[in-house]
């Protein structure tokens, strides 16, 4: 494993490990070294990605960094809308990419996310008004890059079974898997935020939801995913 993407790792598990205990501190030392680390395995990875694709990688990363400070405190409803606007930069980043890829919308793909982005659309304009439009939003972005990262044109040689790419030894066929984890990571940022009430209920989440998080960014910043295909 590459040292950077090995220091990823390990920024992740303290991550984690400070959510899960209430160990705001150790949040604030580790999570926002997670993206650079990525990022700084992109830049010396020596994997062949055409220019454009590692600028919007980076550029990619670098929001995430951003939306990654600003959640550390999740409770806080102002940080909470700032992050996702900062993810919503991110996500459309890797849409772009997936587009730069070939990758096109399908409808078997789209239709149950649209369904599940809808729901949560109306859950959210329920239960928490003040935050309903933000994260909609930002929720539509999340949708697209994950009905992107599935189109099975990005990994012709992997099986497609119920609309996911099935993981093969193509870092390509990782793609939608990593979109599935991100989109059940915010998934939960929304369950946390209308359902979880005492502060155990809360970290463990939270855990929860940083290990998606970090297993989804973990796969979709893989430079092998990104590197220029060599059509015969």
């Amino acid at each position: 494993m590459r040292a950077f993407r090995a220091g990823f790792l390990a920024a992740a598990a303290v991550t984690v490990y400070g959510a899960v205990t209430g160990r705001e501190k150790l949040q604030w030392v580790a999570k926002p070294l997670m993206m650079p680390l990525l990022a700084a395995d992109v830049a010396t990875s020596g994997v062949d990605i055409e220019a454009t694709d590692r600028k919007v990688l980076l550029g990619s990363l670098a929001a995430a960094t951003v939306g990654d400070i600003l959640l550390i405190d999740p409770d806080n409803d102002r940080r909470l809308i700032a992050g996702a606007s900062s993810f919503a930069v991110m996500q459309t980043g890797y849409s772009t990419l997936w587009l730069r890829k070939g990758a096109r919308p399908l409808p078997a793909i789209a239709l149950p996310r649209v369904a599940a982005w809808l729901g949560a659309s109306v859950l959210l304009r329920t239960k928490a008004p003040s935050v309903a439009t933000p994260l909609t939003a930002y929720g539509a972005t999340l949708g697209t890059a994950a009905v992107l990262a599935s189109d099975p044109g990005l990994a012709p040689d992997a099986k497609n079974i119920a609309g996911l790419n099935i993981p093969g030894a193509d870092p390509r066929s990782r793609l939608g898997l990593g979109a599935l984890l991100f989109t059940v990571s915010d998934g939960l940022i929304v369950l946390r935020r209308l359902f979880a009430r005492s502060a155990r209920s809360r970290h463990v989440t939270e855990g929860v939801i940083l290990t998606t998080y970090a297993a989804a960014q973990y796969l979709l910043a893989d430079p092998r995913a990104h590197q220029v295909t060599v059509r015969g």
